[in-house]
């Protein structure tokens, strides 16, 4: 069977693309070209655009009462988790994620999304009424922003668009989805989901393309909002645009996280929880926290113990269900991370890893990979890798800790561990960052989930996600 696709989804349709040019999709754990897609150009945006318009404007859709697009939301629910193992099995072919991860979250999130936010409904839509001061009351309404670009990057490719399809259609709102080149037969299996669950047409449409047809999507004169997950400085360019246009934009975007290990940190707790808090998806997430913050007086035992756990890791193919850690999404961003480590052989002490795994010799695969002895102003501790490389830094106390988990440029995740619960939340209401874990980390559905400084604006996940895609009108009702 073969995995070509030759259109776009547009209006609950099929729709020829306006050029030939396509995309090929290639087996991260092979380096074997796997399928064919098309590749949008300003055209097909156009088209795209136009169909979300017509659907915002005309359709009901926006102005419909928020229980009904929760039903609808619902059945793209159920339509979602039936697909879930063919979506799994797909991002882990392309992006190179352990399919026992996207089996677990690409699978399962985006349907949890959906539920979760239908069972918003009965929050949204109603008036709040206001005392007035110079008046009878004022009756404060929320309404969808309307038609949201929403561009997703190939991590997290199911889970991400999601998180902003979710909240949109909640609020009222029709989306045009681009997703990343090297991650689109997922988007298929969304957009098939889509027509069975009936989402009106239009609510819905995706054209994947690359970065010139992207930006010209961000500043397509009929886009309301922009949604953005990606790079900083892809997300700085985006920003520059939205606030020359005054164009509302969300954008969850890079990071350099700290995990915080507090002296009295128990190991068999911390060792446990790197796979999840700062090696999620082959190091291949924003959040992890890939810088571990270790006190003086127990340094060499924790160097010590990080490396011979991150060793022992499975690297394999993403298809096996043993594998741990499994290839870079591409040729380019392996080689990328090779770069970082150079510079690390450089700046600091490596301990594990370092090359490329015996046996691999296909794929774009690199070994889990720790330095020590690294201070937090080099580039490894500075710059985000996005891959398999952590680095052991030594503070003297707990206010070093804190100094040097904040001497970064951004602030995304994080984490701390100790044995104490309840100080570690202290340390971690301390740490200039969206989102930290205490002795863990996953991001939940109900809460906020958001960067500060270079990591981005605005927020995905939780009730504060759907006020990012509404208006606020104030009615003044004098007498």
């Amino acid at each position: 069977m073969t995995l070509n696709r030759t259109a776009f989804f547009i209006n609950n349709q099929w729709a020829k693309p306006a050029s030939d040019r396509t995309f090929t999709i290639i087996n991260a754990s092979t380096g074997e070209p796997i399928a064919t897609v098309p590749e949008g150009v300003e055209a097909d945006m156009d088209a795209a655009v136009a169909a979300a318009r017509n659907a915002f404007d005309n359709s009901g859709w926006a102005t419909a009462p928020a229980s009904e697009r929760a039903a609808v939301m619902l059945r793209f629910m159920e339509a979602m988790a039936k697909r879930g193992p063919q979506l799994a099995e797909a991002v882990s072919l392309q992006n190179g994620m352990p399919v026992s991860l996207s089996n677990m979250l690409e699978a399962q999130f985006p349907a949890g999304l959906l539920q979760y936010y239908a069972s918003l409904a009965d929050t949204i839509g109603q008036p709040d009424v206001r005392p007035s001061q110079m008046g009878k009351e004022t009756l404060v309404e929320r309404r969808a922003i309307g038609v949201v670009a929403a561009i997703v990057p190939w991590n997290f490719p199911v889970t991400l668009a999601f998180s902003k399809i979710a909240p949109a259609m909640l609020a009222g709102c029709t989306l045009v989805i681009k997703p990343s080149p090297g991650t689109v037969l997922d988007s298929y299996l969304v957009a098939e989901a889509a027509l069975e669950a009936g989402v009106p047409a239009g609510v819905i449409n995706i054209v994947a393309a690359d970065r010139a047809a992207g930006a010209y999507l961000v500043s397509h004169p009929q886009v309301d909002k922009v949604a953005f997950t990606g790079s900083t400085g892809a997300g700085r360019k985006i920003a520059g645009v939205c606030g020359e246009l005054l164009r509302p934009v969300t954008l969850e975007l890079g990071g350099k996280s700290a995990a915080v290990l507090l002296e009295d940190v128990d190991l068999n707790v911390f060792l446990p929880g790197i796979p999840m808090a700062s090696m999620l998806n082959n190091g291949q997430a924003c959040y992890n926290a890939t810088r571990i913050l270790a006190p003086a007086k127990r340094y060499d035992e924790i160097v010590g113990a990080v490396a011979g756990m991150v060793s022992q890791l499975s690297v394999g193919d993403a298809m096996d269900a043993a594998t741990h850690v499994g290839p870079m999404a591409s040729a380019a961003h392996r080689d990328r991370v090779e770069g970082y480590i150079a510079k690390g052989r450089e700046e600091a002490r490596l301990v594990a890893g370092g090359g490329r795994p015996a046996n691999h010799n296909r794929g774009w695969f690199v070994e889990p990979t720790v330095f020590a002895d690294v201070s937090n102003d080099a580039v490894i501790a500075q710059e985000e890798i996005f891959g398999p490389v952590l680095s052991i830094i030594k503070y003297s106390d707990e206010a070093d800790a804190i100094r040097i988990a904040n001497d970064s440029a951004f602030g995304l995740g994080g984490s701390v561990w100790s044995a104490d619960s309840a100080h570690a939340t202290d340390i971690a209401r301390r740490v200039e960052s969206g989102t930290v874990g205490v002795n863990g980390y996953m991001p939940a559905l109900g809460s906020p989930f958001g960067g500060v400084k270079a990591s981005g604006m605005g927020s995905e996940f939780g009730p504060e996600a759907v006020a990012g895609y509404q208006r606020v009108k104030s009615i003044y009702v004098m007498g």
